[in-house]
């Protein structure tokens, strides 16, 4: 068998990328673009594209993504490799000089669909061979103005909080008990709970929307009761975060931040707003379910060890 050879692909020659059989219905990341790069009108940079050749033959690729403004990619968006190369992906995994998060998109039920499976546990088994991990699967949302638009429960306050501290002080409170299974993985590192908390704030202030739409809301006795956070990412709306503290849990008051942000965002012109929550958090999962938001994917997400 002729040697691998695992690179970089360079500007001149990113359109190798295209020369591998696309399967759509798997395989594709948390942001699953079209491929294209910068240069070309899309989202990609060839030095962030690597490839497995054998002669000429590209037989493994993966895409990582950030945004414009990250100087290192935040997520592996894109990889795959041809019938029989999956030790090739896995080299490819081993040898690139990135450790974001894989988090791989599938349609609902996709264990019920013989051929979907197989193409996702292919995946699966290739970045657990390059030394990845399965943290979590999780529920993907699509709101569209098909979709019914709850009415507001009206039990609860809320308030935009211009103070990063007191949002900080919110986060730890909410990821203090959790089953959030990324904040649990920070949490078990060697930052703690405070990097649980700090990690929220990054994304929020990552996300390209505005700071004044971050808002806590308030029972009627003027308590806290959680945070959500309308946001856009680069790929346009979404619910950025449902947060509430443990005191003020057991009323389904997740339900009533959903509502808020999901209406909030319908208020700034959203036709499409994106959502997810990990598979074993029932309560958030009932609360979409209830908000009438479906579910259009599932995905899994694999990480690299810790330490």
């Amino acid at each position: 068998m002729t040697d691998l050879v695992i690179r970089a692909l360079t500007p001149s020659d990113a359109d190798l990328f295209h020369s591998l059989h696309d399967n759509a219905l798997v395989g594709r990341g948390a942001f699953g673009h079209r491929y294209a790069t910068v240069a070309d009108g899309g989202e990609y940079r060839p030095d962030w594209t690597w490839a497995a050749l054998r002669g000429n033959t590209v037989v493994a690729r993966a895409a990582w993504w950030g945004s414009p403004d990250d100087t290192a990619p935040i997520a592996l968006d894109w990889f795959d490799f041809a019938p029989g190369e999956e030790e090739a992906g896995a080299e490819l995994l081993r040898r690139a000089p990135f450790r974001s998060e894989y988090s791989l998109l599938v349609p609902p039920g996709w264990r019920e669909a013989p051929g979907v499976r197989a193409a996702a546990e292919g995946r699966i088994a290739a970045a657990r061979a390059a030394g990845m991990e399965v943290l979590v699967e999780r529920y993907r949302y699509t709101w569209t103005p098909d979709c019914p638009l709850p009415e507001r429960p009206g039990r609860l306050t809320f308030r935009p909080e211009p103070d990063d501290a007191v949002i900080l002080d919110v986060l730890r409170r909410v990821h203090s008990v959790t089953l959030d299974a990324h904040a649990r993985r920070d949490i078990e590192g060697p930052g703690g709970l405070e990097a649980a908390a700090r990690s929220e704030l990054d994304f929020f202030h990552w996300c390209p929307s505005p700071r004044e739409w971050w808002q806590l809301a308030y029972t009627p006795d003027g308590e806290v009761a959680g945070i959500q956070v309308p946001a856009h990412n680069p790929s346009g709306p979404c619910i950025g975060f449902i947060g509430v503290v443990p005191e003020a849990r057991g009323h389904g008051y997740g339900y009533d931040l959903l509502v808020e942000c999901t209406r909030f965002l319908v208020e700034q012109g959203a036709e499409s707003i994106a959502g997810a929550t990990d598979r074993a958090n029932a309560p958030m999962a009932a609360a979409f379910a209830r908000a009438g938001h479906p579910v259009t994917q599932e995905r899994i997400d694999l990480v690299f060890a810790q330490g």
